[in-house]
């Protein structure tokens, strides 16, 4: 599956890029992080978020999208 990925806050500094085109043969939120912990391993340390359809996943879901959002850690209040 062809996806494009889009990179936000320091996840886009660490990868040196916004957004990406690549080609992904799992099936899972976790998959596509293991995928891109290989292609980027400071994600690794990172509570890195998968959105798509423009809604935050749990990483046990089906991707379905081909486009995707990883979001960095964030806090509020």
């Amino acid at each position: 599956m062809e996806l494009q990925i889009k990179y936000y806050g320091m996840l886009a500094e660490i990868s040196q890029c916004d957004e990406e085109l690549l080609n992904f043969d799992g099936t899972t939120g976790a998959d596509l992080l293991h995928f891109l912990i290989q292609k980027y391993p400071s994600f690794a340390t990172k509570d890195i978020k998968v959105a798509q359809y423009n809604q935050i996943i749990d990483l046990g879901n089906k991707i379905t999208s081909s486009e995707i959002a990883l979001l960095p850690p964030f806090s509020g209040g």
